[in-house]
């Protein structure tokens, strides 16, 4: 597969299976994301529904008429003086990593993030050893500003989580 022959497109309540499958992995598989059990195609489809009732911009990556990846934006927190900061994912889908659909999602996502006149976004990175999301998001501008340490126990082993963030409002991040 070549990038050229992935299709970005909002993602909505119908891609919710989908989405689920790929999440699902990694919160069996790796330590990114910390919840333990997979959320169902209706859990994903509740958080979905949730996220179009805010306006938070959801993404999916389409190859070969399969969602391959998806990104998103969700509320940082739910305190009103937050209300232009949002957290991101990103998300591919095994067997599809290292082709550059990751970068094509979160540099799409990050458009729709500053066409809704966000001002911020963070990523929290599960795993202060998730060397390729740290590397996705510092390759998309986002600066790394701190580390929580052992906040999260998965597998067994305590879990850092690594905080970077991108300023919508500069055009460019600090360093």
């Amino acid at each position: 597969m070549n990038l050229s022959d992935v299709h970005i497109r909002a993602g909505g309540v119908e891609d919710a299976a989908a989405i689920a499958d790929i999440y699902g992995h990694y919160v069996l598989h790796g330590p990114a994301p910390f919840e333990e059990v997979p959320p169902s195609a209706a859990e994903m489809r509740g958080r979905l529904m949730a996220l179009r009732a805010r306006d938070m911009p959801v993404l999916v990556a389409e190859s070969g008429g399969r969602i391959v990846g998806y990104a998103l934006a969700g509320p940082y927190r739910h305190r009103a003086a937050y209300r232009h900061t949002v957290e991101n994912s990103v998300y591919v889908a095994p067997g599809h990593a290292g082709r550059g659909i990751g970068g094509a999602l979160l540099a799409r996502l990050v458009a729709a993030c500053r066409a809704r006149g966000c001002r911020q976004i963070v990523a929290i990175i599960g795993g202060g050893d998730n060397r390729a999301s740290i590397a996705l998001h510092r390759r998309a501008g986002f600066r790394h500003v701190g580390v929580l340490r052992g906040v999260g126990v998965k597998f067994g082993r305590e879990l850092d989580t690594v905080l970077m963030q991108l300023d919508l409002t500069t055009g460019a991040s600090e360093s």
